[in-house]
């Protein structure tokens, strides 16, 4: 199952807030993560790391929801766009 989210960047305030597109797939009866994608103009290349790094260590969805992800507003919202594809895909689950 796949689940598509657009979020913004950083936070809606600060300057360079760009919208960015991640989508997530993951197995339904295991719970998890077997893939993903991310697309933007603003740090979708440093994002895509935390997709690697979670299928690597075979994590599940709920794993990836949980992550403890830095937040400073030059560099992410509150709830970093990984993080939010991750919760609606639970969700679905």
């Amino acid at each position: 199952m796949s689940e598509t989210i657009t979020s913004g960047s950083r936070s809606g305030y600060y300057p360079g807030n760009a919208e960015t597109t991640v989508t997530l797939v993951g197995d339904r009866e295991s719970g998890r993560l077997l893939g993903g994608t991310i697309a933007g103009a603003d740090r979708a290349a440093i994002r895509v790391d935390i997709l690697a790094m979670a299928i690597e260590q075979d994590a599940t969805v709920a794993d990836l929801e949980r992550a403890d992800l830095a937040y400073a507003p030059p560099f992410s919202p509150v709830w970093d766009p990984v993080l939010t594809a991750a919760k609606v895909l639970r969700g679905r689950l």
